[in-house]
């Protein structure tokens, strides 16, 4: 059974004044946990030293196990990048985990990836020819030695960036660090988000503006799509040659609808607005008479609370989160993920007991954790469960990234609307309109290829007969 595929978070910070930025990735790392809790990183240079000199730790665990005090005390640096994991490309191991550091005839390369490549296959085979060998199963590990690649007949790392970028396919938002460089780079798509912030002297690049708040560093902009970023002692230049390539826009739904944290702006879109949108068109789309609204915590709790505005049903809250229990929908292995439901929750009978019940939670891939929690409710005496999901159901794998699985194992896949509302217990079951997403989501340009199978980009078919050797590697 595949693994669920989730997002990953980056986190990248230079301060020209010099002081030691370690502490800020160790925070802004931790802002961004919510993406992904397989693994994390560091990997700093300080600029003032030895050159090359490029120091990193990274390992298996939560931001708060891998950098644990005595650890990061050994680090210092005015330049640097993280990372937090899930697994897109690659299994869950040590080896796996983020900033990759190579060094190469031309110094030290650090590189921090969230997204997912198309051409991935491709890509390393045309390496592995050239006596490339490989350390790690991700596709991050490809982007960076392609980068050193090209870095040999490039007058400047960002010279080289931008050669690999016009090679990669896919969704990303790299940041990427030499001895006395950051560098941020967004897919043409805008498929993964990435933004600018600065505090005093420095500047700071991250997956969410959340965490640009946890540093104290204000917003400046989003980094746009198709963009390569470079910031050095002497400030900011900015390259857009990626972006002309290609006008389309597709933004991520799911940044929108679930992966990205509640008081972070994407793309000019505050993500608790736009959920609190997605509730109230889930209650146009499918009125029911019912006694409250609640929402599966955390992700469904916004659109609850739109769904209670607009329909004029009270809404309560019917679960009680126990806060160190890890999120179910990263867990990596389904066994994982139901065991730890009824760790996670638990039910406030006194709120429940003879009501009848809107449950809104935000997707439905698999239906086991919502028939759980269906169960539980109706064991804790509600007398009906009506589900609405604020987003559209699952169709169609996504190769960028993002948390859908093959077609196999999405419910939607193989079953009518009617049958899988029997399947996990509901009373009623509504999902959210595609239509309405782009409205949820302030009117930006969307990929919803995991609803309608419509992707932005051609997939490559890398099963043809012609394509043996290369997916042998």
């Amino acid at each position: 059974m595949a693994g669920i595929k989730e997002e990953c978070g980056v986190f990248g910070i230079y301060d020209l004044d010099g002081g030691n930025v370690v502490p800020s990735i160790y925070y802004g790392l931790t802002s961004l946990q919510h993406r992904g809790q397989e693994s994390c990183g560091l990997a700093v240079s300080d600029t003032k030293g030895e050159r090359g000199n490029v120091k990193f730790h990274k390992d298996l665990g939560l931001v708060s196990e891998v950098l644990r005090q005595d650890v990061v005390r050994k680090y210092e640096g005015d330049i640097g990048i993280g990372h937090v994991r899930y697994s897109t490309t690659g299994a869950s191991v040590a080896e796996n985990a983020q900033p990759l550091v190579l060094s190469y005839v031309k110094g030290t390369l650090a590189l921090a990836h969230n997204g997912n490549l198309v051409n991935t296959p491709e890509l390393k085979w045309e390496l592995i020819q050239n006596g490339a060998i490989f350390h790690t199963t991700t596709d991050s590990e490809v982007i960076a030695f392609h980068i050193a690649r090209e870095r040999v007949h490039s007058k400047t790392v960002e010279e080289a960036v931008l050669k690999t970028a016009k090679k990669i396919k896919g969704a990303y938002g790299l940041v990427v660090m030499s001895p006395r460089k950051l560098i941020a780079v967004r897919d043409p798509y805008g498929l993964k988000p990435l933004c600018l912030g600065k505090r005093g002297n420095a500047y700071v690049i991250a997956s969410e503006s959340c965490a640009l708040t946890s540093v104290s560093a204000e917003f400046i902009r989003d980094i746009e799509p198709g963009e390569i970023l470079t910031i050095t002692k002497d400030g900011l230049k900015s390259n857009k040659e990626l972006a002309s390539a290609a006008a389309k826009r597709a933004h991520c739904v799911f940044e929108y609808i679930y992966f990205a944290r509640l008081d972070s702006t994407i793309d000019g879109v505050k993500v608790y607005d736009a959920r609190i949108r997605g509730g109230k068109s889930l209650a146009k789309s499918y009125p029911v008479e019912a006694d409250l609204v609640t929402g599966v915590p955390e992700s469904g709790l916004p659109a609850a609370k739109g769904y209670s505005e607009a329909s004029g049903i009270p809404f309560a809250f019917a679960f009680y989160k126990n806060s160190y229990i890890g999120r179910t929908f990263i867990k990596p292995t389904q066994e994982e993920r139901e065991s730890s439901v009824h760790l996670k929750l638990s039910v406030l009978e006194s709120v429940v007991k003879d009501k009848r019940i809107v449950l809104v939670d935000d997707s439905i891939v698999r239906g086991t954790t919502i028939a759980n929690l269906i169960h539980m409710l109706k064991e804790a005496g509600a007398k009906e469960v009506h589900v609405r999901i604020s987003s559209p159901p699952f169709l169609h794998p996504c190769y960028f990234g993002t948390d859908v699985p093959s077609n196999d194992q999405l419910i939607a896949a193989s079953h009518s609307t009617e049958e899988i509302c029997k399947m996990i217990g509901a009373d009623s079951l509504g999902y959210m309109q595609t239509d309405y997403l782009e409205g949820m989501a302030g009117g930006l340009p969307l990929c919803k290829a995991c609803f309608d199978g419509n992707y932005p980009m051609e997939i490559p078919d890398y099963t043809n007969a012609e394509f043996a050797d290369i997916v042998k590697c």
